[in-house]
C-alpha cells in the first residue's frame, strides 16, 4: 500500500506540473493574439476637410432667348409696341402678354397656375423692392420659362422728370437685382407709366435691353371690372402686346379677365410668345 500511496502521490505531481506546463502555454499564446476587434492596421483614417473647400462657382447670368427661339432680338430705338417692330419678329398669329408690377405674393403665385394650366408663356416686367421682398417667387416666374423683364427698383411715377443719376439708378439697381435673384439678364425695359424721355432711352440702350410699350391696356390696375378689362383684351390681335398687372393692388379682376381671355384668343389660333 505504501508502494501505491508513493505511486499515486508521484502520479499527482506530475499532472500538476503537466497543467502548469500546459497554462504557461496558453498563457503565451493569449499574450500573442491580437487584441478583439479590428487591428489598428487595417483601420481607415477619416479623410479629414480641405482647411479651403473650393466654393461651388455660381452660374454666371444670362439673357433668356424669346419663346420663338430670337437670341438677340433688335428694336427700332423707339419703344416697341406690336412684335412685328422686333427684329427677327416672331411668327403669324403671335400675341404676347405682359404682366407689370409684380411679383406679389398673393396674385402672382395664382396668375402662374393659371398660364401653367393653359401652358403659356408670358412676360413679366418687374421691380426691383418687390424682387427683394419676395425673390422665391421671382425665381419661380423664371423656373417655370416666363421672360423676366426691367421695370425700375421702385416704380417712380415721376421718372420723366428725374436727374440722370436717379434714373440710372433706378435702371440698374433692378437690372443686377433680377439677375441675382433669378440668373436672367433682363433684355427689355419698360419705364413706369409708359413714360419715355431722351434720358431714359438713352439709359435704356447703355443697359443693353429694349424699351418696349404695348398696344392693348384694359387699364386693369384702376380696376374698372371685370367685363370692361375681358372686352378689352379681346380685341388684342396679331402681333399686339397686352398690358395687364399681376402687382401694384388687388389683381382679382384680372385673373378673372384672363381666365376667360387666354382660352378664347387661343381659340381664335393666336400663340402666346413670351418676348
Amino acid at each position: 500500500m505504501e508502494v501505491d500511496v508513493a505511486n499515486a502521490a508521484t502520479r499527482r505531481r506530475a499532472l500538476y506540473l503537466l497543467g502548469a506546463v500546459a497554462g504557461l502555454t496558453a498563457f503565451g499564446a493569449d499574450g500573442a493574439r491580437p487584441e478583439a476587434g479590428p487591428s489598428r492596421a487595417t483601420v481607415t483614417p477619416r479623410a479629414r476637410p480641405a482647411p479651403n473647400p473650393t466654393p461651388t462657382p455660381t452660374p454666371t447670368p444670362t439673357p433668356r432667348p424669346a419663346s420663338w427661339g430670337a437670341a438677340e432680338p433688335a428694336g427700332t430705338g423707339k419703344p416697341v409696341r406690336t412684335l412685328s417692330e422686333l427684329t427677327p419678329a416672331p411668327p403669324p398669329k403671335s400675341i404676347a402678354l405682359t404682366l407689370d408690377d409684380g411679383p406679389h405674393p398673393k396674385w402672382t403665385p395664382r396668375i402662374l397656375d393659371l398660364l401653367a394650366e393653359e401652358e403659356v408663356r408670358a412676360t413679366f416686367f418687374i421691380v426691383g423692392e418687390q424682387v427683394k421682398r419676395h425673390p422665391r417667387l421671382t425665381r419661380r416666374i423664371a423656373d417655370a420659362g416666363h421672360q423676366i423683364c426691367n421695370h425700375t427698383e421702385t416704380h417712380p411715377m415721376s421718372i420723366g422728370s428725374l436727374s440722370r443719376k436717379r434714373v440710372r439708378a433706378e435702371i440698374v439697381d433692378a437690372h443686377d437685382r433680377i439677375a441675382d435673384a433669378t440668373g436672367v439678364v433682363p433684355r427689355y425695359f419698360r419705364s413706369p407709366g409708359g413714360v419715355w424721355s431722351r434720358t431714359i432711352l438713352d439709359l435704356t440702350a447703355e443697359n443693353d435691353m429694349l424699351p418696349v410699350d404695348w398696344a392693348v391696356d384694359p387699364r386693369d390696375w384702376a380696376r374698372p371690372g371685370v367685363r370692361s378689362i375681358r372686352k378689352a383684351l379681346l380685341k388684342g390681335k396679331d402681333g399686339e402686346i397686352l398690358l395687364c398687372h399681376d402687382g401694384g393692388g388687388d389683381r382679382s379682376q384680372t385673373l378673372k379677365a384672363l381666365q376667360e381671355v387666354i382660352p378664347k384668343l387661343k381659340r381664335r389660333g393666336l400663340t402666346f410668345v413670351a418676348l
